[in-house]
């Protein structure tokens, strides 16, 4: 008999957390039934699909590849079972804003030169740094982030300590990149992956330098059919193991109790004996829960540090854009500015930095002939006024901003246009101030400082995602599908038999 057989679980989100722990409890035998209030699987990586142009509408890169081969092994699978991988060349490219433009390629030498002309030394610099973010990713990986460490007395052991020690764990990732480049342009680009998990260089632990190890060792790839293939892959995964899959069934409020729950949803109820939350852990609390069991009250989630909410443009253009790359960064010469708006004093950003992201330089399904998919993410601060007209006139500013600084002129060539923003990203994932990633990873908000997995006040209540443990972005939410699926088999499995 399987550890779960004959347990029936409710999945709340079809986002990369919710579909993980779906297989996971499957494959122990749990009759999994993943519920999700939009009309495909995803959550944020969602797809949107208009007049041949096909878009991811929130995660694009594909990084740290180990994580898929690790999620996909543990049911004696591989990704390639599913989907192919491209290695992108360059990784990404990068435009200041004062002309400068540097791509950063797999070819570590070339990358090592491209450093020096920036500062003598830097080379070198750039290379004991990557050696540095290669140790900390390897132990930060296998003993801090598949290890889920929930309380203090977790880190004083003296193992924790024997493999903590050399570790980045403390001080800002602004100060440890400081302590190997000088060149204001290095240091940016030695942070840049500071969006993907929602904070600025000042309020980033430094151990997250781990990233670059990620980014120039690892690489960056792209996935066929892009991360919306990688959600079709999971969904196949989880449908082979016995999950059952409801869209358009928001769920409206979770009552009962372990072994008797009663999950109420616009499509009627449901009755699991276990239920596990993927939507967002405030929405679950606040929205979900009524107040005698929410583990937290509406002051804690009113004082956390929220990663940014995005300015997103879905373009669809005449011809081809190769002045852009697969991955494009535009950033000004001096971005503190911009991580002020969002953190310090949150306005709309007067000099902003973004990314542009062009699939259809890689994969030719994504556009109708002679024609490009592109879209364009800034940075903003959650909980900011959203109207169309603020809308609009921050639209015809990015687009100026990327014909000045790219060379690339998009107006006269658009021929589909979505735009995504504060309400919508609260509208459509219940997000808390329409906050694109959930909980920044400030030092006060990572690790045993994010919500648990185990509700507080429910027994039999579980939660998954960016909100909790490990973190932001998909390979993160990936591995917390995996610690999911291990407290409810820790709580609720039993012996199987030989």
């Amino acid at each position: 008999m399987q550890p779960l057989a004959g347990e029936s679980v409710v999945v709340i989100g079809a986002g990369i957390g919710g579909l993980s722990t779906a297989c996971y409890l499957a494959d122990a035998g749990a009759d999994v039934h993943v519920i999700e209030k939009n009309e495909q699987l995803g959550g944020r990586a969602s797809r949107l699909e208009e007049d041949g142009f096909r878009f991811d509408m929130g995660p694009s890169w594909y990084l740290m590849p180990d994580v898929f081969e690790r999620f996909f092994a543990a049911f004696d699978r591989t990704p390639s079972d599913y989907y192919e991988l491209t290695h992108l060349d360059p990784h990404y490219r990068i435009f200041f804003k004062d002309g400068d433009q540097v791509d950063v390629t797999p070819d570590l030498e070339r990358t090592k030169a491209v450093f020096e002309e920036y500062e003598d030394g830097a080379g070198n610099a750039l290379e004991r740094y990557l050696e540095k973010s290669r140790e900390n990713y390897e132990v930060g990986m296998e003993h801090f982030v598949y290890e889920d460490r929930t309380r203090l007395r977790d880190y004083v052991d003296l193992d924790v300590a024997r493999q903590a020690r050399g570790l980045s764990l403390l001080g800002s990732m602004q100060g440890h990149v400081e302590n190997y480049f000088d060149h204001p342009k290095l240091q940016q680009i030695m942070q840049y992956t500071l969006v993907f998990l929602g904070g600025s260089p000042t309020n980033t632990p430094a151990l997250y330098n781990l990233m670059s190890h990620v980014d120039f060792n690892l690489g960056v790839w792209y996935p066929e059919d892009g991360i919306g293939g990688v959600i079709d892959a999971i969904a196949e995964l989880g449908s082979e193991l016995g999950v059952t899959y409801d869209t358009d069934r928001p769920a409206t409020a979770i009552k009962g109790r372990e072994g008797a729950f009663l999950v109420e949803t616009k499509r009627g109820p449901l009755r699991p004996d276990l239920v596990v939350s993927n939507a967002s852990y405030a929405h679950t609390e606040q929205e979900l829960l009524p107040p005698e069991r929410r583990g937290y009250d509406a002051d804690y989630w009113e004082s956390r540090t929220y990663a940014p909410s995005a300015f997103l443009l879905y373009l669809g253009v005449e011809g081809e854009v190769d002045e852009l790359a697969h991955h494009t960064l535009v950033l000004p010469t001096n971005w503190e500015e911009h991580f002020d708006q969002i953190f310090e004093d949150p306005e709309w950003p007067d000099e902003p930095a973004y990314y542009c992201c062009v699939p259809s330089e890689t994969d030719d399904t994504v556009a109708p002939d002679s024609h490009s998919t592109l879209f364009v993410l800034v940075p903003i601060a959650p909980g900011l006024e959203d109207t169309p007209e603020i809308r609009e006139a921050y639209r015809e500013k990015i687009l100026a901003d990327i014909a000045a600084n790219t060379g690339e002129e998009l107006r006269d060539r658009i021929v589909f246009e979505e735009r995504f923003c504060i309400e919508d990203f609260a509208d459509r994932y219940n997000s808390y101030d329409g906050t694109a990633l959930g909980l920044a990873h400030t030092l006060r908000q990572t690790s045993l400082f994010r919500p648990p997995h185990r509700a507080k006040g429910v027994d039999g209540l579980y939660f998954v995602g960016g909100d909790t443990t490990p973190g932001i972005g998909v390979p993160m939410c990936l591995i917390s599908g995996e610690l999911t699926a291990e407290k409810i088999l820790e709580d609720h499995g039993r012996p199987v038999e030989q």
